[in-house]
């Protein structure tokens, strides 16, 4: 099978356009191309939009260019004129909405000088720039200026499904069939009886396309849901007075935006006040270098990127007014880049087609041949009649609906709503998936990089300790809101300037008038602490004017900022990695307060408190100072500071994560920790999370990166711990697992983070540290930013590939016995003992039902009890083959039993012996689908009941199956040729159906498998009593 698929193979992430290309020409038979391909990304379409999104973009990029001619150019001839209408005046603003928009758009820097700057065009909007939008004028805003909404594509209706399910070409030929049939049948045989036949199969075709539709309706539902999910993005605003967070939808013209590193740019703005402001462009404009945005280069454009710094933005255009406005409509909704499983089950369904066509055709030619033949023999082979042509129909109507059944459209359809599913549920359990490939390859995943802060640990940190003027401090126990330090006044001023002055977060009030920190974990804990000694941070930024900010950088691990001194003269702070910040220190403040030299030996105390806190566990920073007789012009210092204080902040283990890392462990996922805190900080972590263990390495980033690449292959599948570790470490760990085989997992939060999280098999990107930059690179977002998740989409991988296993298993079975009893029988008898009408029915059960049972099964936790599934395993195991086999054998026998001998077995007479034989054929073999449907539930394990009845999906279509079946023997006969059948006729057939349980036991028994079977259980299973039957 390996060999017929090589056309048949994609990689999970970023497939190359000539292997997508391939695939989708090798799908050579295909029922219903409309519906197979729905959720596959059309390549035409995408290569359009890639063209229109360029033009744009290049468009824009000239924009920006030749602005200051085309400006200069304007200024010479006449500006265009905007006259202020009458809503726009009543509403009370004095600026339309067009001329906000061009001003920013242009870049015009002469509009935005005429208009009074920025602090006049707030004016302009009714804003005030300290204290943001009033609630109230939210209304009156969106309908002036518009909504931060761009245009959508509607949904797509039901009966649109439905059409698409009557796209089916052999739907279409049975339903002409149909028509043909009914008009001999009432010519021949009369009203109502000549119509039985042909509208049993109009009824049969409409029960299927309305049960494809819903199914299909049902699932477009739950992408639209996930679309919606991924597109929510929070900003950061001042309004009524108040910092707050809100959606990017209910962003309106006048909004104060609060932008830092990371973020997206929610709209179109100008620039209030910030420090080192720098823009990546590239999604709008397509030119990699950033762009530095100040007083003098104010202009924000939606869409764009905050690389570096940190600013407030003036919102003056939202939604299709913006450039990312117009960008986003050209965006085709062309669906999801395909995975591997659907592209693999795309073409297992092509060469089961070829095989189903050409048994199809066989089966009509054989039964063509013994008609004429019977007719030559009978002497009327020129005596033909209308109801020769009706039988001749009724041969064609059967090979067309071998052919229904023998094309397995559901199989790669299956994959779709499995995952679909399976991200539906993952949504609830707060893991976001943006790529449908990265929900299956994560059942593959054999290596998760975790960060340690706010995914291992709770990120509600807290100063527990610390080192100042020679002393060690602790929170008190007794009451954890104080500290009780001792200092003299002065150490004290240093220390509350360093702490309320050296922050990228605010100490606001909210609309109840309490105390609330806005900003990152670390800067919360740091700020508590400094209100804690009882500082005041509005009156210290009042105080001290700030010169110049070098925001945190993960490659630094460090922050500064200058200010001036009211007496004249400047002071720069600090913050940062301990061991960093250390370096950067000449003195110290002793124990009387006084500044003295940093000796070797003050070195060494220093060192042994920082290792000491580390050891418990705690996050260690630095606080410093230097004093300047003036500004620096260019970069902050890097030396000369005087050390202040030692913070040891902690940060607890989630609860429930040693457990989860426990869980990863059984399942043959090494979780290994990367972070840029301290090494002893990581280590005493990792123990506490049961990531390091014996015989593991803890390593540096600095050690890690100057290794010889020999060397770092080497020693890269012992790592579990690597610390003070850079973006580049991580993203150089990722790459070089991968080269060894791995398929690795990996988290990230910051920008930083982008390669490693776009380098990776699979990117998880947190939901609520993680940075718009990184959310965009990941595949999953983890939006509670918690490990356990994490496991959870683990789980769900694996669910979904052994659930599609399960379904390829039962439908195979189907196919085989299906095709062979009604051509065999065709041979040697004449007739299909499988009417059209039946076949349909069990083609519903075979697909669209089939894999709504099975296909959405949930994870049980024996999936996390084996190792991950290999990338080059066989999706057809030797294990499936062997029960596809053993259940058909069974059928064959059972069915080809019957139908050659039924009537003496079974002590049929009278007239309708045919029509009951034939009814008990169709009742068993029916039942022997719904039986091996359970048995498809587990295979390898013998305990198929285990977790069933939790599943209400799949007892819902079991369930409904039976009930149907019953409906359709018993009461629907004249259009679905059965008879109604007696109590032990219907014994018979549930019993033979049951047998195939048996059977399947027997078949477990067999082994296939040298050591342990695929999905990792004992060869023999103990059944249903076991402790293993999970």
């Amino acid at each position: 099978m390996s060999n017929l698929l090589r056309d048949f193979e994609v990689d999970a992430k970023n497939p190359s356009l000539e292997a997508r290309q391939r695939w989708r020409s090798s799908v050579s038979i295909v029922k219903n191309r409309a519906r197979r391909f729905r959720n596959i990304r059309d390549l035409d379409k995408l290569a359009a939009y890639e063209t229109k999104k360029h033009q744009i973009q290049e468009k824009i990029r000239v924009a920006f260019y030749v602005q200051k001619a085309a400006l200069q150019f304007i200024d010479a001839v006449a500006r265009p004129q905007y006259k202020l209408t009458d809503e726009v005046r009543e509403a009370g603003f004095s600026i339309e909405a067009d001329e906000l928009a061009s001003m920013v758009r242009n870049h015009d820097t002469k509009s935005l000088s005429n208009n009074g700057g920025v602090e006049e065009l707030a004016k302009k909007v009714s804003v005030s720039l300290t204290e943001g939008v009033s609630s109230s004028e939210l209304p009156i805003r969106e309908k002036i200026f518009g909504e931060n909404r761009y245009a959508e594509k509607p949904a797509r209706s039901f009966l649109m499904f439905v059409w698409e399910a009557l796209q089916d070409i052999t739907l279409i030929i049975l339903m002409v069939c149909a028509v043909v049939s009914i008009g001999v049948g009432v010519a021949t045989e009369g009203f109502p009886k000549g119509m039985y036949d042909g509208t049993g199969i109009l009824l049969s075709i409409l029960l299927v396309v309305m049960v494809t539709a819903i199914s299909d309706y049902k699932q477009s539902l739950q992408f639209i849901d996930l679309d919606r999910e991924k597109k929510k993005i929070i900003v950061q605003v001042t309004r009524d007075g108040n910092r707050q967070e809100i959606s990017i939808h209910d962003l309106v013209v006048g909004d104060v935006v609060h932008l830092s590193i990371g973020d997206q740019v929610p709209a179109d703005g100008i620039f209030i006040s910030g420090y080192n402001l720098e823009i990546d462009e590239s999604s709008l404009s397509g030119e990699s270098e950033p762009s530095h945005v100040n007083e003098k280069k104010p202009f924000l454009l939606s869409g764009t990127k905050v690389q570096n710094g940190s600013a407030k933005m003036l919102v003056t255009t939202v939604g299709m007014r913006t450039e990312w406005g117009k960008l986003m409509e050209t965006l085709v909704d062309g669906g999801e880049d395909e995975t591997p499983l659907q592209v693999k089950l795309n073409g297992v369904a092509t060469i089961i087609g070829k095989i189903g066509l050409s048994f199809a055709v066989l089966t009509f030619v054989v039964l063509c041949i013994r008609f004429v033949l019977e007719k030559a023999a009978s002497g009327s082979f020129t005596d033909w009649s209308s109801e020769d042509a009706l039988t001749l129909l009724d041969y064609f109507a059967i090979s067309v609906t071998i052919i229904v059944v023998a094309v397995p459209e559901g199989l790669p359809l299956a994959v779709t709503l499995s995952l679909a599913f399976a991200m539906k549920k993952l949504m609830s359990d707060r893991a976001l998936v943006r790529h449908l490939a990265a929900c299956e390859t994560m059942g593959s995943s054999t290596c998760i990089c975790t960060d340690k802060t706010g995914t291992l640990t709770t990120n509600h940190m807290v100063v527990n300790k610390v080192w100042i003027c020679d002393q060690v401090q602790e929170r008190q126990e007794e009451n954890k809101e104080s500290f009780h330090l001792e200092l003299p006044e002065e150490v004290k001023s240093i220390l509350l300037q360093g702490i309320f002055q050296n922050t990228g977060s605010e100490v606001v009030k909210d609309k109840d008038g309490n105390t609330q920190i806005l900003g990152s974990p670390t800067e919360r804990a740091i700020l508590e602490f400094g209100l804690l000694l009882g500082g005041d941070f509005g009156a210290q930024r009042k105080e001290h004017k700030i010169l110049k900010i070098e925001p945190f950088n993960s490659d630094k691990k460090k922050m500064s900022v200058l200010i001036a001194l009211p007496g004249g003269g400047a002071r720069a702070f600090c913050k940062g990695a301990s061991e960093i910040v250390l370096k950067m220190c000449e003195n110290v403040v002793d124990s009387n307060g006084e500044t003295v030299p940093l000796t070797e030996e003050r070195i060494a105390d220093i060192s042994d408190v920082i290792e000491g806190f580390a050891s418990e566990a705690l996050r260690t920073l630095c606080l410093v100072y230097k004093d300047l007789d003036e500004a620096p012009s260019g970069d902050l210092p890097d030396g000369g500071y005087t050390m202040v204080a030692v913070v040891g902040i902690k940060d607890p283990v989630r609860p429930g994560v040693r457990e989860a890392v426990q869980t990863c462990q059984a399942a043959g996922i090494t979780v290994r920790m990367v972070t840029g805190d301290n090494i002893s900080t990581a280590k005493a972590i990792a123990k506490e999370c049961g990531i390091f263990t014996e015989g593991g390495l803890a390593i540096e980033g600095s050690q890690f990166r100057d290794l010889p690449p020999h060397e770092m292959r080497a020693i890269i599948p012992k790592i579990q711990v690597m610390a003070r570790s850079l973006p580049l470490d991580k993203h150089t760990l990722v790459s070089n697992l991968r080269k060894i085989g791995e398929v690795v997992s990996v988290t990230g939060d910051g920008t930083n983070d982008a390669p490693a999280l776009h380098e990776a098999d699979i990117g998880l990107a947190m939901g609520i540290a993680g940075t718009e930059v990184a959310k965009e690179n990941a595949d999953v977002i983890i939006m509670d930013d918690n490990f356990k998740t994490i496991v959870n989409v683990a789980r769900w991988g694996r669910a979904v590939y052994i659930n599609i296993q399960k379904f390829v298993q039962f439908q195979l079975t189907v196919n085989v016995v299906a095709l062979i009893i009604n051509f065999v029988s065709a041979c040697i008898t004449g007739s299909a003992p499988l009417t059209a009408v039946q076949l349909l029915w069990v083609n519903m059960i075979m697909d669209t039902l089939g894999a709504l049972a099975l296909a959405t099964e949930p994870p049980n936790e024996g999936l996390m009890k084996r190792p991950p599934i290999a990338r080059t395993a066989s999706f057809i195991t030797k294990p499936m083959w062997r029960n596809i086999a053993g259940q058909s054998v069974y059928q064959l026998i059972v069915l080809g039993i019957l139908n050659f001998a039924g009537e003496s077995l079974l002590n049929l007479n009278g007239p309708d012996s045919t029509a009951v034989l034939n009814t008990i054929i169709f009742n068993t073999f029916v039942f022997c689908q719904v039986f091996n449907e359970i048995n498809s539930r587990e295979i390898e394990k013998i305990n198929v009941f285990k977790g069933m009845f939790n599943s209400w999906v799949f007892t819902g279509v079991m369930t409904v199956t039976v009930v149907f079946q019953v409906t359709i023997v018993e009461f629907l006969g004249a259009f679905a040729s059965t008879v109604p059948l007696s109590w032990q006729h219907w014994l018979l057939s549930v019993l033979i159906g049951s047998l195939s349980m048996i059977v399947a036991v027997i078949l477990k028994c067999i082994p296939v498998e040298s050591c342990h079977h695929h999905d990792g259980y004992e060869l023999l299973p103990s059944g249903p009593s076991s402790s293993n039957s999970a």
